[in-house]
C-alpha cells in the first residue's frame, strides 16, 4: 500500500488548506483513513480519522470545527479541509491507512504512512 499526501504550504493565520491522500491498493474501500501531525520537538499526534465507509469520523478537540475530513471511494483519495488556521497548527502532516473499518485514533491503528506534508501559518 503506497500512501502519498499533497497540499501543503504557507499560509497566514486565519487562511485556509486543503491537504489531499492518494492510497493505493485494490482494497481502498476497506480501509479506514486518518490524518496525524508533528510539530518539532514533539510527538505525532492525531488530527482526524474517517472509516473505510466515511459514514464515521473523529476529529481532535483541539481542530473540531475547523477541519473537515472526507474520503472518496472512488478515486482512492481522502483529503483534511482546514479552515480558520492558527499558528499552533504548523507542524508536518501525515496520511494513514489500515486495513481495517473502524476508526483509528493512535498512530499504532496504521501499518501504512506517508512521507509527510509541511503546513505552516504564520502569524
Amino acid at each position: 500500500v503506497q500512501v502519498v499526501e499533497s497540499g501543503g504550504g504557507l499560509v497566514q493565520a486565519g487562511g485556509s488548506l486543503r491537504l489531499s491522500c492518494a492510497a493505493s491498493g485494490r482494497t481502498f474501500t476497506r480501509y479506514r483513513m486518518g490524518w496525524f501531525r508533528q510539530a518539532p520537538g514533539k510527538e505525532r499526534e492525531f488530527v482526524a480519522a474517517t472509516t473505510w465507509t466515511g459514514s464515521r469520523t473523529y476529529y481532535a478537540a483541539s481542530v473540531q470545527g475547523r477541519f473537515t475530513i472526507s474520503r472518496d471511494n472512488a478515486k482512492n483519495t481522502v483529503t483534511l479541509q482546514m479552515n480558520n488556521l492558527k499558528p499552533e497548527d504548523t507542524a508536518v502532516y501525515y496520511c494513514a491507512a489500515d486495513v481495517d473499518g473502524g476508526l483509528g485514533l493512535s498512530p499504532s491503528a496504521y501499518d501504512y504512512w506517508g512521507q509527510g506534508t509541511q503546513v505552516t501559518v504564520s502569524s
